[in-house]
């Protein structure tokens, strides 16, 4: 008893059949209806998404004995012998294998004689794009100007490598991806049909390796179900695509969120455990990442399934990091390639993202006493952490809510500047606090002034993060108030730029005062280029360099 793979079993046969491609059905079956047929079609699309099922079913429409019809009957003998591959006026042409310019031409030569049995002759020519250019220029004149009984219909998984001139003769069509939910409907009643047993997750498993072609969703599901013993489960199916547990990318990142080195790397070591694929690894670590900060962004509505973990996971992380992960993570997808051992490729890569996240270095002394807080904030044991000498002050007021008037502190430049760089804040939020000056600071409550020109950095979501930054710091909630106007006082931004233009001037100074440079201009009459000169980091009272 022979066996038909699913492939071709389930083969669409009428064009309500076809799943994913309304759009183009639509289009065909409009035209079919009004009789307003064109002499070529072109075909375009990935692999597996029904470009030369969608040309068969065409030329039955075309050829059934029911006349020109929107759908053909199926039942017919030119719908059964075009679905048998028996019918002599559907000549199929795989132009990967006759891309001579003698083929075409052989082709070409009965073009002239009417059809036999149908009423058209339809030529379907598959893979298009590998013929060569000389067949192309054979091909041109007929497709242009055929007989009224010919039809071409034409396919292609690479339309850009047709010549203008053929693409301007032809009705073209893009058949698009199919999505992971068509494919995995189609695959549920497939089965069903079949009496197959099926776990949902094992089929979405196959549909996302499919990557959007039906063909190899087919093609994978009879490989699970030989591989199942007749049952199609997730755990079947991740061993047999050699996909990884999600589980481990969810450890993954819990452990880059803890800042917990020893745990990535027993991760990993489980993982190797399983010979994973190491470019997999990467992929499902991305996807996360990916999947986290559009959850951060619009929230858990971003993605309609598997979002209970992912969602716990974005409040650990802040948006810095992620887009930091991800871009890493891509990188080390691309090195991956030219790496000889992929495990210790893949650990440096997850060892990467400790290293250069943000504050996991040395920080300037203004920044000390934010450190321990980060700590704790990252899984770092209660006890291994110092408070800074001031930090229990300012938690006093947090404690004692109960005093019916807050202490109003004057507001100073000063004091804005410290709070800001005793502070965790970052990105965006940081860009803001930089740009306003401390107007009046009253219990909990700080009134900051932003200038008009920055008004554009006052969103809702950077104001709250700066506000969850500045309550952290101080131990208490803050109420954060900014208004837009002239600011009472010079900003932190203010002050470092007036800070830096003193520092040039001062090395300027200290390079036109320099003996050695004086000696220079005098010997080789050089003049001194002033934009050149550039104050040192690493040196104090001015000194600088520069070019003469």
């Amino acid at each position: 008893m022979s066996y038909t793979v699913l492939a071709r079993k389930w083969r669409p046969r009428r064009f309500e059949e076809l799943v994913g491609q309304g759009h183009i059905v639509k289009a065909l079956v409009n035209s079919l209806a009004a009789e307003r047929l064109h002499h070529a079609y072109l075909f375009a699309g990935t692999r597996g998404v029904g470009k030369t099922t969608l040309a068969r079913i065409l030329a039955k429409a075309l050829n059934c004995l029911n006349g020109v019809v929107a759908e053909p009957c199926g039942v017919c003998d030119a719908c059964v012998a075009i679905d048998e591959g028996r019918f002599v006026d559907l000549i199929e042409v795989d132009a990967a294998s006759r891309t001579r310019v003698d083929d075409t031409r052989e082709l070409l030569e009965n073009v002239q004689y009417s059809p036999t049995q149908g009423r058209f002759k339809v030529y379907l020519i598959d893979e298009v794009h590998m013929l060569s250019n000389h067949s192309f220029n054979a091909l041109l004149k007929t497709l242009e100007e055929p007989p009224p009984h010919v039809k071409f219909l034409l396919a292609t998984t690479d339309p850009q490598k047709l010549p203008v001139t053929v693409l301007s003769r032809c009705l073209q069509f893009n058949l698009k991806r199919l999505t992971v939910g068509e494919i995995q409907a189609q695959l549920e009643k497939i089965c069903t049909e079949e009496g197959v047993t099926t776990e949902p997750d094992g089929l979405r498993a196959l549909a996302k390796a499919a990557e959007g072609s039906m063909r190899d969703a087919l093609s994978l599901l009879d490989q699970a179900i030989a591989f199942g013993g007749g049952v199609v489960g997730l755990q079947s199916v991740s061993e047999m695509l050699g996909s990884i547990d999600r589980g481990h990318v969810i450890r993954l990142i819990q452990a880059l969120s803890n800042a917990d080195g020893s745990a990535l790397m027993n991760e990993v070591a489980q993982l190797d455990e399983q010979a994973p694929d190491y470019g997999a690894v990467l992929d499902e670590l991305m996807s996360a990442l990916q999947r986290i900060a559009v959850i951060q962004l619009v929230g858990e509505t971003g993605f309609s399934e598997d979002n209970e973990e992912l969602a716990g996971l974005a409040p650990a992380l802040s948006p810095e990091d992620v887009q930091l992960y991800y871009q890493i993570a891509l990188q080390g997808r691309r090195d991956l390639e030219v790496c000889r051992d992929f495990r210790s490729a893949v650990e440096m890569t997850l060892l990467r993202m400790l290293a250069f996240r943000p504050g996991s270095g040395d920080e300037s002394t203004a920044t000390t006493s934010a450190r321990p807080k980060r700590r704790a904030r990252e899984g770092t044991p209660a006890e291994k952490i110092q408070p800074a000498p001031d930090s229990r002050p300012r938690r006093e007021p947090a404690r004692a809510k109960v005093e019916p008037e807050p202490k109003t502190a004057p507001a100073s430049p000063e004091e804005w500047g410290r709070l800001l760089g005793e502070s965790d804040v970052r990105g965006a939020p940081r860009q803001l606090a930089e740009h306003c000056a401390l107007r009046q600071r009253s219990g909990s409550r700080l009134e900051l002034v932003l200038a008009p020109e920055n008004e554009h950095l006052n969103t809702d979501q950077v104001r709250g993060r700066l506000q969850d930054a500045l309550s952290e710091q101080l131990g208490e909630h803050v109420v954060l108030g900014i208004t837009v106007g002239e600011t009472p006082g010079a900003t932190p931004a203010q002050i470092r730029a007036a800070g830096e233009d003193e520092r040039m001037r001062s090395a300027r100074e200290a390079i036109e005062r320099d003996p050695a440079v004086k000696e220079v201009q005098s010997a080789f009459d050089a003049v001194l280029e002033a934009d050149s000169i550039q104050p040192r980091n690493d040196e104090q009272h001015g000194h600088g360099r520069g070019r003469v």
